[in-house]
């Protein structure tokens, strides 16, 4: 019981930083509205997963290295704001169907492996979410918690992940929103792709301070 006003602050602060703006929202948004409910859903697991990858260096004391080292983080997000940039000129390159039923069809065809490659890569490298878990598990987590508690924690920030962007996903995904968009999906689409390619020159020029 002792934990249970750590634990509460954890679960706010992870909530506000997870409902913020950011290339993890884009995304889902992006493959819910563009492709489909279950691509959206497995986008939203990879994410999860990937907060995993955060919790799991932050305990074991790599986030305080990748956090320290200039070099380190400098590749982090080099890597990160060139996949980012990826998927941006991917969605510019988006073309418009004459036929809505084939755009329809070929956009649910990704895998859902792919999608979860996708969400996964998209959070893992994000530096940002390297230094919010180094901070995490160094500011506001006591150094004194017990591991498996700290551990419980961390499962808690990945399963409120896959809850918020699953929701997200739900929503963005609904026939009645999709439909307003189904004839702007190519233009959406390249709207995603300027937004992501501003993430990743942002994440290219960030500073680990």
């Amino acid at each position: 019981m002792s934990f249970l006003p750590e634990f509460f602050t954890v679960i706010v602060i992870h909530l506000l930083a997870v409902m913020s703006p950011g290339p993890d929202f884009v995304l889902i948004s992006r493959n819910s509205l563009i492709y489909s409910r279950k691509v959206g859903i497995y986008s939203a697991i990879g994410l999860a997963l990937g907060i995993l990858v955060h919790v799991t260096y932050s305990l074991i004391g790599i986030g305080f290295i990748i956090s320290q080292s200039i070099v380190l983080f400098s590749v982090l997000k080099l890597i990160g704001a060139t996949y980012l940039l990826y998927i941006g000129y991917k969605c510019l390159r988006a073309q418009p169907h004459q036929e809505q039923t084939t755009l329809q069809e070929e956009k649910k065809d990704m895998h859902s492996l792919a999608a979860i490659r996708m969400g996964f890569l998209t959070n893992v490298l994000n530096p940002k979410a390297t230094l919010f878990f180094f901070a995490l598990f160094t500011q506001v987590i006591n150094p004194h918690t017990p591991k498996f508690v700290q551990i419980l924690y961390g499962m808690e920030t990945s399963i409120m992940t896959f809850l918020w962007f699953g929701l997200v996903a739900l929503l963005l995904s609904h026939p009645m929103i999709k439909k307003h968009f189904a004839a702007l999906q190519h233009r959406l689409e390249r709207v995603f792709g300027v937004i992501l390619i501003a993430l990743g020159i942002k994440v290219a020029l960030s500073s680990s301070q």
